[in-house]
């Protein structure tokens, strides 16, 4: 997980990706941002994020995004 917060806060640094609550329901984690996102965990971890996964359930939090990643890898 402390890798990926580094790869979170680098995409997007403005986000505090420790905050509660759904980040892109309370209008904290934008488009721009996912697409940032998408792109360094994809070079990262070297996945591909495939359509089906880019939902709000995905993206809305740190831990999320961490299990998503996780699901991806073990594919």
């Amino acid at each position: 997980m402390e890798q990926l917060m580094e790869v979170l806060k680098a995409a997007a640094p403005k986000v505090d990706w420790t905050a509660e609550g759904n980040l892109i329901e309370e209008g904290i984690l934008d488009s721009v941002d996912i697409i940032s996102v998408v792109s360094e965990l994809t070079a990262e971890y070297d996945i591909e994020i495939p359509a089906e996964e880019m939902e709000v359930e995905n993206f809305c939090c740190a831990q999320a995004i961490y299990d998503m990643v996780q699901r991806l890898l073990d594919e």
